[in-house]
């Protein structure tokens, strides 16, 4: 959990599925998070991009809610991705 907020801090993370799928496309992203609770088709979608991309997906053991709170923000965040 210290390395979502290190790379929160260093602005290393792209936030929310949009983000993470346009970036993904475009081959800006290490790895990707995913909250315990996260949506089932969005993972799916996201597994299916991230196969064909070649990127790790970490599925974390906190909810989206705690994950938003790791991330600063004031909502519900249930996928992250770490920036190249």
């Amino acid at each position: 959990m210290e390395d979502i907020k290190k790379l929160v801090k260093e602005d290393r993370v792209f936030i929310g599925e949009d983000q993470t799928l346009k970036n993904l496309r475009s081959g800006n992203v290490s790895k990707i998070m995913l909250a315990s609770n996260c949506p089932a088709e969005m993972k799916e979608t996201i597994e299916r991009y991230a196969g064909m991309a070649g990127v790790d997906v970490e599925q974390l053991d906190v909810p989206n809610d705690e994950l938003g709170i790791m991330c600063r923000k004031q909502f519900f965040i249930s996928v992250i991705s770490v920036k190249k």
